[in-house]
C-alpha cells in the first residue's frame, strides 16, 4: 500500500520549497546587505571638527548658492585651484591601453590609437593613474562610486539595469548648490542619476551596449560651440571601470578593474613623465570637492590624492587632508557609536606625538589613537610656524599620520560595508538545509513506493530492484565531485570543464551498457522479435554516439572560462572568418531545427492532420526568425532599427501566442487513440490521449523555445542552440530504446546534467563579465527593466530551461509505458509516477548544490576571492534556482491543465 499520496507529496514539495525560498532570501539579505549610509548631505558643519566642536560651530542659516560659496571658502581656508572642470567618461577604457601594465609602457598600437594623449603624458602636461575599481565593475555603481566616493554593495550590479535618480550625497549635488553651470553630453545615464542638475544636455541612450558610434558622435558635435561658451564650469578623463580581451565586464580581474584617471593641466605639477601610481576610484571624489572648494560628500570613503594638492601651500594641503580627515572620522562614528577621542580636548601636549607611540587595542582605540596622532603633529606644526621655527621633517611626519589615519579608516569602512551577519547567515542556511531534506526524503521515499508497486505487478523484479547499476552510481558520484569541487577557486572558474567531462563520461557508461545487453539478445526468440531487439539496441547505441559526438563539438565551442580563453576555439575560428561563415550557419540551423521538430512531430501518426496543423502554426514564426537573420543580424551587432525592433515584436507576439494557443487547445481536441497492448476501455484511451498531449506539447515547447534562443542568442550560438535541442531528443530516443528500462530519477538527472553542461557550452561561466546584455534589448523600443531583465535571464538560461521543458516528453513516455505494464489504469498512481520524478529531481539535486555551495560561501565570507569568485558564483546559483522553480512551474502547471482537461473528457464520454 502506498504511504505517499499526490496530496501529501503536493503539499510537502510547495512546503520545502517555501522554506527554501525563505531561507535563500535570509541569506542573500545577510550576504549581500545594502550598504550603510549617513543620511543627509555635507554642509558648512562638514568644515567643523567632529571631535572637539565649539559652540558657534553650527549656527549656520541656510545661503543663496554665491553666498554658500564664500561661505565654504571662508570655512576652508583653501582657496579653489581650478574654476572649471571637464570631466570626460570613456566607458570600458583600460588603463593598461594609455598607461600600459606593470611599469610597462602601453603597447603601440594602443599608443598610436591616442597620439594627442600620449604626448600629453610624454610632455608631463598630464598625469595618469590606475584608478582601482570596486566590483561589480558595472557603469551605474562606478559613476555613483566616482560621484559620491561610496562603496556599492556587489548587488548593485541588478540596479545597473534600472538607473534612478542619485539621492546620496555627490558631488553634482554640491557643484549644483553652489551655482555652478554644469553641460551633460553623452550616455543619458547622467541624466537619471542627476535629472534636474544640467543647464544643457543631451542625452543617448546607452541602449545598445554594442553601438559605439552613436554616443561618441553627440558628444563631439557639441564640443566646438561648448568650448567657445563661458557660462559653464565642467581637464579630467576617466573611465568607470576596464574589461576583458572579449570586450566584458562585471567581475573583479585584473583587466576589469583597471580603470584610467588621467589628470590634464594640473597646475604647479613635475612635468617629467613619472611612473603611474594606483589609487581608489573613489578616492576621486575627495580630491575633486577640496580642489574646487566645495564640501566632500557625507558617505564618502575615499581619501586625497596628494599629488594633485602641489599646487597649495604647505598650510593649505596640511588643511586639505584634516578636512578629509573629519569626514571619514564622522562616518567612523556613524558606524562606531563608542568612537568620540572627545577626552583629548584642551589637553596641551609638549611635543608633536610626544607621549603616542604604536596604535592598538580595540578599533576604537585605533582609530581615536591614529586621529590624535595626526591632529597633534598638525596642531605642534601650526605652533612652529607661528613662530617661524617649522621643520620640513614636521610637515612631513604630520602628513604621514595623516595618510595613516586616513588608509587606515578607509579600508575599514570598504570592508564593513560588507559586513556580513553570522546568525543571520546561519539562520537562512538552516532553512535551506531542511528544504532539501524533506526534498530528498521525498525522492526517496517516491522510489521506494514505485518499486514496491513494480514488485507486486512484475515477480520477476525483486531480484534486481536493490541492485545499483553503474549509471546510477555514476549519477550519484558527478554530485559528489561538483559539491567538493565548490571550495576550490580554480574549479569554479573553470567548472564548465567539469560538466563536459561529466556527462561525456556518464554517457560513454550508458553506451557501454548498451554494448553489452546486445549480448542478452535471446537468438532462440522469434525472428522478427529479436530483429526488433536488435533494431531498438542500433538506435540506442547510435543516439548515444550522436550525443557524445554532439558533446565534444559543444565543448570545443567556447573555451570559457578564465584561464583558458584565449585559447583557439570554434567561435573564435567563425567570427575571424566574418559573416559570411557565420550567417550560413545560422541559416542551416534554423532550417535543421524546424526538420527536426516536423520530425519529431511525425511519431504521433494517429493523429497526423492534427498534428501538420499543429507544425504548421510554429513554421510561421521560423519564417519570421528567418527573414530577421537574413535582414537584420550581422555578426555580433544587434539591429536598432525601429523596423528591426517591429519585427522583433511581431516574433515575440508570434511565438508567445502560438505556445500558448497549443498548450490550451490540444488537450481539447487531441484525437484519442487506444495503444497496442492495452484493453480499449475508456480510462485507457483518455490516458492515452493525455500521453500523446503532453508529448506534443512538450514538443511545441522546446521548438519554440529553440527559435527564440535562435533569435536572442549571439549569431555564433546557433549551431549549439540546434546541439542541445537535438542532444536532449536523441538522449530521450536512447532511454526509449533500452531495455531494461533506466530508473524515471536516472533519466532525469541525465535531461538535467545537459542542460548544465550546455548551459556552459553556450559561452556562459561564473563570472559576471560574460552575461550577454546585447541581446537583453531586443525588440524593446523604450528601457524597461523588467523586460530586459527577462530577456537577459532566458538567453543565460537557455539551456537549463530547455532541459526542464523536455522534461514534458519524457514524461509523455513514461505514461505510455505506466498504461502498458499496468493491469489497471488508477490516476493518481500515474500523476504520481510520472509527474513527480521531473519535478522532484531537478529540485532535489539543485537543493544539494545550493546547500553546498552557500555553506562553502559562508565559510569562505573572508577569502581573498570571495566578492572576485565565489560571490558571481552564488548569484549564478540563486539564478539556477529561480531556472528550476520557473521549469518545474511550468511542467507541473501543463501537466495539471492537461489531466484535468482530459478528465472531463472522460466524463463526458461517460
Amino acid at each position: 500500500m502506498s504511504t505517499l499520496t499526490c496530496t501529501k507529496l503536493t503539499l510537502l514539495t510547495l512546503a520545502a520549497v517555501v522554506i527554501q525560498i525563505i531561507g535563500l532570501s535570509l541569506f542573500v539579505l545577510g550576504f549581500f546587505p545594502v550598504k550603510p549610509a549617513l543620511s543627509g548631505v555635507s554642509g558648512p558643519e562638514s568644515f567643523t571638527s567632529p571631535v572637539c566642536p565649539s559652540a558657534e560651530d553650527h549656527n549656520f542659516t541656510i545661503q543663496s548658492p554665491d553666498e554658500l560659496k564664500s561661505l565654504y571658502l571662508e570655512l576652508s581656508n583653501i582657496s579653489p585651484s581650478y574654476d572649471r572642470l571637464i570631466l570626460m567618461v570613456v566607458d570600458g577604457l583600460p588603463a593598461e591601453f594609455v598607461l600600459g601594465r606593470d611599469d610597462r609602457p602601453a603597447p603601440e598600437i594602443f599608443r598610436k590609437s591616442m597620439p594627442y594623449t600620449q604626448s600629453l603624458l610624454d610632455r608631463g602636461v598630464a598625469t595618469g593613474y590606475h584608478a582601482k575599481a570596486a566590483p561589480p565593475t558595472v557603469t551605474m555603481p562606478r559613476l555613483k562610486a566616482m560621484v559620491s566616493g561610496s562603496v556599492g554593495g556587489f548587488l548593485d550590479v541588478a540596479l545597473n539595469f534600472n538607473t534612478q535618480e542619485l539621492l546620496d550625497d555627490n558631488l553634482i549635488g554640491q557643484f549644483f548648490k553652489i551655482g555652478w553651470k554644469m553641460v551633460m553630453l553623452g550616455d543619458e545615464t547622467w541624466l537619471k542619476l542627476f535629472p534636474r542638475s544640467f543647464t544643457r544636455h543631451d542625452g543617448v541612450h546607452s541602449f545598445f551596449v554594442k553601438d559605439t558610434v552613436q554616443v561618441d558622435h553627440n558628444v563631439s558635435r557639441h564640443l566646438d560651440a561648448e568650448l567657445l561658451m563661458i557660462d559653464w564650469k565642467l581637464l579630467m578623463l576617466v573611465s568607470d571601470h576596464g574589461m576583458t580581451e572579449n570586450g566584458n565586464h562585471g567581475g573583479a580581474s585584473y583587466e576589469e578593474a583597471d580603470a584610467l584617471m588621467l589628470l590634464i593641466g594640473l597646475r604647479d605639477y613635475d612635468r617629467r613623465p613619472s611612473t603611474h601610481k594606483t589609487v581608489n576610484q573613489v578616492d576621486i571624489t575627495p580630491t575633486l570637492a577640496l580642489l574646487f572648494g566645495v564640501p566632500i560628500p557625507i558617505n564618502s570613503a575615499g581619501i586625497l590624492i596628494a599629488d594633485t594638492l602641489k599646487s597649495l601651500e604647505a598650510a593649505q594641503q596640511l588643511r586639505a587632508l584634516e578636512l578629509n580627515t573629519w569626514q571619514l572620522f564622522r562616518l567612523l562614528q556613524a558606524q562606531l557609536p563608542d568612537l568620540s577621542c572627545s577626552s583629548s580636548c584642551g589637553v596641551d601636549k609638549d611635543g608633536p606625538g610626544n607621549d603616542i607611540g604604536e596604535c592598538d587595542g580595540n578599533t576604537e582605540e585605533i582609530f581615536c589613537c591614529l586621529y590624535i596622532k595626526a591632529a597633534d603633529l598638525h596642531k605642534a606644526w601650526k605652533s612652529c610656524q607661528v613662530l617661524g621655527s617649522n621643520k620640513v621633517e614636521d610637515y612631513r611626519s604630520t602628513v604621514l599620520a595623516y595618510n595613516d589615519f586616513l588608509r587606515t579608516a578607509s579600508e575599514w569602512l570598504s570592508r564593513r560595508a560588507t559586513n556580513k551577519p553570522v546568525g543571520l547567515l546561519a539562520f537562512g542556511l538552516t532553512g535551506m538545509i531542511l528544504s532539501s531534506l524533506i526534498l530528498l526524503s521525498l525522492l526517496y521515499q517516491l522510489e521506494q513506493d514505485v518499486c514496491m508497486i513494480k514488485e507486486d505487478r512484475t515477480s520477476h523484479f525483486s531480484s534486481r530492484m536493490h541492485k545499483w547499476h553503474m549509471d546510477e552510481i555514476f549519477v550519484m558520484a558527478i554530485v559528489c565531485f561538483l559539491v567538493l569541487s565548490m571550495g576550490s577557486s580554480s574549479l569554479i572558474e573553470e567548472e564548465q570543464y567539469i560538466w563536459h567531462f561529466m556527462t561525456s563520461t556518464l554517457y560513454f557508461l550508458l553506451l557501454r551498457k548498451a554494448v553489452q545487453s546486445i549480448s542478452s539478445v535471446n537468438t532462440q526468440d522469434q525472428g522478427n522479435f529479436m530483429e526488433r531487439q536488435i533494431k531498438r539496441r542500433f538506435i540506442q547505441m547510435s543516439s548515444i554516439i550522436f550525443v557524445l559526438i554532439s558533446g565534444r563539438i559543444l565543448r570545443g565551442w567556447h573555451q570559457g572560462g578564465v584561464n583558458w580563453t584565449n585559447f583557439p576555439d570554434i567561435s573564435k575560428w567563425l567570427e575571424s572568418e566574418g559573416t559570411a561563415y557565420i550567417k550560413p550557419v545560422q541559416l542551416v540551423s534554423l532550417l535543421l531545427l524546424t526538420t527536426s521538430g516536423f520530425y519529431a512531430l511525425s511519431f504521433l501518426r494517429p493523429s497526423k492532420r492534427f498534428v501538420i496543423v499543429v507544425g504548421l502554426s510554429f513554421l510561421f514564426p521560423a519564417i519570421l526568425v528567418l527573414q530577421y537573420i537574413i535582414n537584420y543580424q550581422s555578426s555580433g551587432v544587434p539591429a536598432s532599427s525601429n523596423n528591426a525592433t517591429l519585427l522583433v515584436q511581431i516574433i515575440y507576439a508570434t511565438l508567445g501566442t502560438t505556445t500558448f494557443g497549443i498548450v490550451v487547445a490540444v488537450p481539447w481536441f487531441m484525437p484519442v487513440r487506444n495503444p497496442k497492448g492495452c484493453s480499449s476501455h475508456h480510462y485507457n484511451v483518455l490516458h492515452v490521449g493525455i500521453a500523446d498531449s503532453l508529448y506534443l506539447i512538450g514538443l511545441v515547447y522546446i521548438i519554440c523555445w529553440g527559435l527564440l534562443q535562435l533569435l536572442l542568442q549571439q549569431p555564433i550560438n546557433s549551431a549549439p542552440i540546434l546541439l542541445l535541442l537535438v542532444q536532449i531528443l536523441a538522449s530521450m530516443c536512447s532511454s526509449s530504446n533500452s531495455d531494461p528500462e533506466p530508473k524515471q530519477w536516472v533519466e532525469v538527472a541525465v535531461v538535467y546534467y545537459l542542460g548544465m553542461a550546455g548551459h556552459f557550452a553556450l559561452g556562459n561561466t561564473n563570472t559576471i563579465a560574460t552575461i550577454d546584455v546585447a541581446g537583453a534589448y531586443m525588440g524593446v523600443s523604450s528601457h524597461s527593466t523588467v523586460l530586459s531583465g527577462i530577456l537577459m535571464f532566458m538567453i543565460t538560461y537557455a539551456a537549463p530551461m530547455l532541459a526542464l521543458l523536455s522534461m514534458l516528453i519524457n514524461l509523455s513516455r513514461r505514461s505510455k509505458i505506466s498504461l502498458v505494464n499496468a493491469q489497471d489504469v488508477d490516476l493518481h498512481f500515474l500523476l504520481k509516477t510520472t509527474l513527480a520524478y521531473p519535478c522532484l529531481v531537478p529540485l532535489g539535486l539543485n537543493s544539494i548544490f545550493l546547500v553546498a555551495y552557500t555553506t562553502i560561501l559562508l565559510l569562505m565570507r573572508n577569502h581573498l576571492f570571495v566578492w572576485s569568485v565565489f560571490s558571481p558564483k552564488y548569484m549564478y546559483v540563486c539564478a539556477t534556482t529561480a531556472c528550476i522553480y520557473i521549469g518545474v512551474l511550468i511542467v507541473a502547471s501543463t501537466v495539471f491543465y492537461t489531466y484535468s482537461t482530459l478528465g472531463l473528457r472522460k466524463m463526458w464520454i461517460r
